[in-house]
């Protein structure tokens, strides 16, 4: 049995829908369904044997607690959390109580659970918790700096990034203090299916189809490492089943590019897919606004131990993953029409409106 905390957002749902389709072990999601996660994405597995969607905080102490007892699961794998960097540009309160306070309930009702299970048991031994983090809590990259490893400082350069490197200590600390078999690891930029718009790339693709204005910090020439969803989470299995506790491994797609480039990509392959018409180019809606406070110039993972010592590599080349990742949004228009109505035009005309 797995818990999968934030199991009904971007990644959390791409985990909880690939485990289903490879294995039969039962998953238990616990979600707080804020805006960015969405129980439909979870509907093909509702009703069936072994999957429970339990809505709720995971800062509540005594809803984990009740899980942790009422499931048992052999390992916690922790997706929850706020991510999206502009918003807590403007409102950092939920990424503390979230990301930080959250996690710290989770790790101590988790340090019960696994001390309950009693000493040297397997099932203690076989228990793991999983912290899904990001490669932001590493800082800013230079164009000729190596890449972030496993060993990088840390450096958070936003109050998103700040929070998930508090967590990250948190995490590390109940490992080194209470022995709570954890596991951290960092990611580059996700992209793929069922990914909220507030995001680089269903942004774009949302803006273009909409013949809006497509936004682009600065110049566009900030650089990020891009992670097809389905490769994250294949690492992320090849981790829980083979690493020791108290490891740390970074995930990376090895595809830089920088943020103009890939909205140009994108541009081009909407062109092909969908023409806009009339001669028309989805580029000519390219709009430059006023960059991010603090914005990071470049991210990069270099990834070699987790190939040389677990044997996981992406599969998902960029040029297929995202034509892959377009050609779903495509197919469900219903999907981001139902996420993008009510507060979601609020934020977009707040966060780039003025400036678009």
């Amino acid at each position: 049995m797995l818990l999968v905390t934030g199991g009904a957002g971007f990644i959390g749902t791409n985990f909880v829908l690939q485990q289903a389709a490879q294995t039969a072990e039962p998953i238990v999601v616990l979600d707080k369904l804020t805006y960015a996660a969405n129980p439909a994405n979870l509907a093909a597995l509702r009703g069936k044997a072994g999957f429970e969607l339990e809505p709720g905080d995971i800062g509540d102490r005594a809803l984990v607690a009740a899980l942790l007892e009422r499931y048992q699961p052999r390992a916690i794998v922790h997706f929850a959390a706020e991510s999206h960097v502009d918003r807590s540009i403007a409102e950092s309160d939920a990424f503390v109580r979230t990301n930080v306070l959250g996690t710290h309930v989770l790790l101590e009702e988790a340090r019960r659970y696994w001390s309950g299970l009693g000493s040297a048991s397997p099932a203690q031994k076989a228990f793991r918790f999983l912290h899904v983090s990001t490669d932001e809590v590493f800082g800013s990259l230079g164009a000729e700096d190596p890449a972030f490893h496993e060993r990088s400082p840390y450096a958070p350069n936003s109050p998103y990034s700040a929070s998930k490197a508090a967590s990250d200590h948190l995490v590390r600390a109940w490992f080194h203090t209470y022995g709570l078999p954890t596991i951290i690891t960092n990611c580059s930029n996700n992209y793929g299916p069922y990914q909220f718009p507030e995001k680089l790339i269903p942004l774009t693709i949302h803006r273009a189809l909409a013949g809006a204005p497509i936004p682009v910090y600065g110049d566009g020439s900030n650089v990020r490492d891009w992670l097809h969803v389905s490769d994250h989470c294949s690492a992320l299995v090849r981790v829980l089943d083979q690493s020791p506790p108290g490891e740390s491994w970074v995930i990376g797609g090895n595809a830089e590019r920088r943020n103009l480039d890939l909205v140009q990509t994108l541009c081009s392959v909407l062109d092909r897919l969908r023409p806009r018409g009339a001669g028309a180019r989805y580029a000519e809606l390219i709009t430059f606004v006023t960059d991010r406070p603090g914005h990071d110039q470049r991210y990069a993972i270099d990834a070699t131990r987790l190939r040389e010592e677990l044997g996981w590599t992406p599969s998902w080349s960029f040029t297929d993953g995202l034509e892959q990742t377009v050609r779903w949004y495509l197919d469900h228009p219903e999907w981001m029409a139902d996420v993008t109505s009510g507060r979601y035009r609020e934020w977009i005309d707040q966060q780039y409106g003025a400036r678009a």
